[in-house]
C-alpha cells in the first residue's frame, strides 16, 4: 500500500480502525490537550475499575473535525492501524517471547533482592531494639540496688524482678506452611515496539492520501465540509472545542480548557447562505439555550467568500 515518504515522525500518530481516529499515547493526548487545545473523548474503562463508566481512560476518541484539523495543520498523521500489523513470524514470535521472560526475571530478581534488603533492615531493627531493651533493665536494676544500699535496706529483699533484670529474647518464628512469594511483573501490552508493527509504513500526512487508501473520507458532503470550517474558524479564535449533541448543536464552544470552564455556547452549523432555517428553530435553540445557561450561535458558512459568519440567539422576556 503506498504511504507518504515525507511523514515527520514528530507528528501524533492518530490510528484508523473502522474510520474512526484514536490517540492511545499518554503523551500525545496531554500534548493535544494543552498544546493544541484539541480534547477528544476518553472511551477506555480503567484496568481496577472496569464496571464504572464515570472514569474513563484510554483511548482517546476524536472528532472528525478534530482529525481534519490536525491534518491540514500538520500537526498529526494518520496510521491505517489494522494493516500496520503485519502477521508475525515464528522467528519474531520466539524472540519477542524470549525478551518478555527474560524481562519477567529481571523484574523477580529486583524485586527478590529488595525484599531481601528491607528483611536484614528490619532484623538488624530488631537486633538493635533487644539490646536497648537490655540496657535500661539492667540500668533500672542498678538503680534500684543503689537506692536500697543508700536507704539501709538488705539487697536481698528487693523483688526477684529486679535483681534478675529479665530481658525478653528473641523466639524463632513461630513454623508455618511455607509459601511461595509473589511479585507484581509489568508486562507491557502495547505493540508500538513489536517488530511486526510497522505504522511509519501506512501512514498518511494528507486528507487526499488517506482518501485514496480508503481509510478516511471525512468530509464527504457539504455539509461536513461547513463543519470543518467553522470548527477551524471557532479554533483559530482560541477557542477549545467539544461535541453539542447533548445541547441540540453541532459544537460546544468554550472559551479555555474545558475541566476548568463551561461552555458559553451552543454552536449549530448552516452550511451555506441559501440554506433554509425555520422560525421554529431559532426560537427552540433560543429557548434550549437559555434554558441550559449559553448563547445559541448559528454560524453559517460561505464557500464562495471562505468567510463564517456568526449570529448569537438568547431567550430574553418582555415586561
Amino acid at each position: 500500500m503506498a504511504s507518504d515518504s515525507d511523514v515527520d515522525d514528530r507528528k501524533i500518530q492518530l490510528r484508523v480502525s473502522n474510520h474512526k481516529a484514536y490517540v492511545w499515547d499518554v503523551e500525545d493526548i496531554a500534548t493535544l490537550r494543552a498544546k493544541h487545545h484539541i480534547c477528544g473523548v476518553l472511551t477506555g474503562t480503567l484496568p481496577h475499575l472496569s464496571q464504572q463508566n464515570v472514569f474513563l481512560g484510554v483511548p482517546l476518541v476524536l472528532l472528525p473535525e478534530e482529525v481534519v484539523l490536525l491534518i491540514e495543520k500538520q500537526l498529526a498523521v494518520l496510521v491505517d492501524d489494522p494493516h500496520a500489523h503485519q502477521p508475525a513470524s515464528a522467528d519474531a514470535l520466539k524472540r519477542w517471547n524470549a525478551e518478555r521472560e527474560e524481562s519477567a526475571r529481571t523484574q523477580i530478581a529486583k524485586a527478590e533482592a529488595e525484599k531481601a534488603s528491607e528483611k536484614a533492615a528490619k532484623l538488624s531493627t530488631s537486633e538493635e531494639a533487644i539490646r536497648k531493651r537490655k540496657e535500661r533493665e539492667a540500668k533500672r536494676a542498678a538503680a534500684a540496688r543503689a537506692k536500697a544500699i543508700a536507704e539501709g535496706l538488705p539487697v536481698e529483699d528487693l523483688p526477684a524482678s529486679i535483681l534478675n533484670a529479665p530481658v525478653e529474647e528473641s523466639r524463632p518464628a513461630t513454623p508455618s506452611k511455607l509459601a511461595l512469594p509473589t511479585f507484581n511483573v509489568t508486562i507491557p501490552a502495547s505493540s508500538v515496539d513489536v517488530e511486526w508493527y510497522t505504522p511509519d509504513a501506512h501512514a498518511y500526512s494528507t486528507l487526499n492520501s488517506a482518501r485514496e487508501a480508503g481509510i478516511w473520507a471525512y468530509p464527504a458532503t457539504p455539509y461536513e465540509r461547513a463543519k470543518c470550517r467553522v470548527f477551524q474558524d471557532l479554533w483559530e479564535k482560541g477557542n477549545f472545542m467539544g461535541g453539542g449533541i447533548k445541547f441540540g448543536g453541532d459544537f460546544l464552544v468554550y472559551p479555555g480548557d474545558p475541566l476548568r470552564y463551561h461552555s458559553h455556547f451552543v454552536a449549530t452549523v448552516i452550511e451555506s447562505p441559501k440554506a433554509p432555517l425555520m422560525p421554529m428553530e431559532i426560537v427552540a435553540h433560543g429557548r434550549l439555550g437559555t434554558a441550559t445557561k449559553k448563547s445559541h450561535l448559528f454560524c453559517e458558512w460561505d464557500e464562495e467568500k471562505q468567510t463564517v459568519t456568526y449570529f448569537s440567539v438568547e431567550w430574553a422576556g418582555f415586561g
